[in-house]
């Protein structure tokens, strides 16, 4: 039978910890990670469309599209190269869906915290940093 938003909503609640909130006035599920946040795993921003996206990596959405190309799909441009997968809704089974929302589940989970970017220290001197940008010329 196939599977509905309906479905996935409840399916992606079932996972542990998963939660319901909305990005950008689209339904998203998130869960508790480790660095104390609530990261998104799954959405609905494409249920106008009949479709649900899985934060999956590239290497599984490969996995699943090579299994499964009418089921699943890259999302489009950049988000689709980083693994974000769009799933048919008509087109997935049920075990199917609980499968792909359990992985990109535990992808949010098991993945470590994110580390802020190191800051470069300031320079003391203006001055010295231009001099230092722009070469003398010998003549």
């Amino acid at each position: 039978m196939p599977a509905t938003a309906a479905l996935f909503r409840k399916l992606a609640l079932g996972l542990p910890g998963a939660v319901e909130s909305a990005h950008m006035g689209h339904p998203d599920f998130r869960v508790l990670c480790a660095d104390g946040k609530l990261r998104i795993f799954a959405t609905l921003s494409a249920e106008v469309a009949g479709r649900g996206v899985l934060k999956l990596t590239v290497e599984q959405q490969s996995a699943f599209r090579e299994e499964m190309p009418e089921v699943f799909e890259p999302c489009a441009g950049g988000w689709g190269r980083m693994g974000m997968t769009y799933v048919t809704l008509e087109a997935v089974e049920e075990a199917t869906l609980k499968g792909a929302l359990a992985t990109a589940h535990r992808n949010v989970t098991a993945s470590p915290p994110k580390k802020a970017a190191a800051k470069k220290p300031a320079t003391q001197n203006p001055a010295a940093k231009k001099a230092k940008a722009k070469p003398k010329m010998k003549s």
